[in-house]
């Protein structure tokens, strides 16, 4: 082998570290698709109020617990209860309704559970309006259930796709 052709093995590994740690000191953090600006460090969620025609009582504070544990455990922002965030959270469950999804003499009948969300974030250290997001997900149960036997089955996965939903608006390019 000329040795011209061992040098360029030799410094192939060298071009790809030196490409992939000029890469890495970008000034944006990203993680399984976060990306959040290296300038914010800290995060307050707010209490994500219920404002729907038909409230669950357990609903609002499962879910903003769930969003603070997932950001804080999946992004390196420090949550923070003081009057000055780098980012801040807010939001209120507008839609909380029951609706019939599907009829069939078949089949027996289903009922639709729509949660609707509105969230509101405000970067401290741009100049710029805050961003609005809305966050719908839909949930199926038996039309033989009572709502709150479909809400008790219900809860775990509507917490979870919700603030999922939420934090993937919230952080993800997508």
């Amino acid at each position: 082998m000329p040795v011209t052709k061992k040098i360029l093995l030799l410094l192939l590994p060298c071009a790809f570290y030196i490409a992939v740690s000029f890469n890495s000191s970008c000034n944006v953090y990203k993680f399984n698709d976060v990306s959040i600006a290296d300038s914010i460090k800290t995060i307050k969620v707010n209490y994500i109020e219920n404002k729907a025609r038909y409230i669950n009582p357990q609903l609002s504070p499962q879910l903003t617990d769930k969003l603070r544990q997932k950001i804080v455990n999946q992004t390196r922002l420090t949550q923070v209860n003081s009057d000055n965030p780098h980012l801040e959270i807010s939001g209120e469950i507008r839609d909380y309704s029951v609706s019939t999804s599907a009829i069939s003499s078949q089949q027996s009948a289903t009922n639709r559970l729509t949660v609707g969300v509105h969230i509101t974030v405000i970067n401290h250290l741009a100049n710029e309006q805050p961003k609005e997001y809305d966050v719908s997900r839909s949930f199926e149960f038996s039309a033989t259930k009572s709502l709150p036997e479909a809400e008790s089955g219900l809860k775990d996965e509507m917490i979870r796709s919700l603030v999922d939903e939420i934090f993937n608006r919230l952080f993800s390019n997508w």
